[in-house]
């Protein structure tokens, strides 16, 4: 017995067959295979570009789609601020119109209280964003104020704020209220 194993399946004293020729139809079949090759090269070139152009539509969807939920999520919570802020505005009123009202001694205490709640409230949404509207000695601005009254006067230029009687408030860019004015229209004839 050898111990040596083979190498293939075939006995050893098979004649082994010699290539055959290449023929013109042999040839026709590999210009036929090649041509199909490129074809399938060309239709996955096709099909990847397809693929990647999908890819970068998806991809710049989903960018848009994020910075639109992000918007919105800002959106939302400045809409729940002020929503919460509106009502307080007239919170702040009422403290103005409590400290204007009484200089009496007796009162200072209280007055000190006051002050010092509407410092914190005011303090508070500031602190969220909100912002007077300066009116007194600006132009009209039927954007920021509402006009009560029109004055004659010859001490400030037609159509500028002369006096506030109500404040007017901002938060973030928006108009809350506008303040409530009085508005110069000229000297009388």
């Amino acid at each position: 017995m050898s111990s040596h194993k083979r190498s293939s399946n075939r006995e050893p004293d098979e004649p082994v067959a010699a290539a055959a020729p290449v023929t013109e139809q042999d040839g026709a079949a590999v210009a036929d295979g090649e041509n199909s090759l490129v074809d399938q090269i060309k239709k996955l070139e096709a099909e990847k570009a397809e693929l990647t152009a999908t890819m970068q539509r998806r991809q710049a969807d989903f960018e848009n789609y994020k910075k639109r939920v992000e918007k919105e999520s800002s959106q939302a919570r400045h809409r729940g601020v002020e929503s919460v802020v509106e009502p307080l505005l007239g919170v702040l009123d009422g403290f103005d119109r409590a400290l204007a009202g009484n200089h009496d001694p007796a009162y200072a205490e209280y007055r000190k209280g006051f002050e010092l709640i509407r410092g914190q409230i005011w303090n508070i949404l500031s602190k969220q964003g909100v912002q007077r509207v300066d009116s007194v000695g600006k132009e009209f601005d039927p954007n920021l104020h509402h006009a009560i009254e029109k004055v004659e006067t010859a001490d400030h230029a037609e159509g500028i704020v002369v006096d506030e009687l109500a404040p007017g408030y901002m938060f973030q860019g928006r108009v809350l209220r506008p303040a409530m004015v009085r508005v110069a229209t000229g000297a009388p004839n």
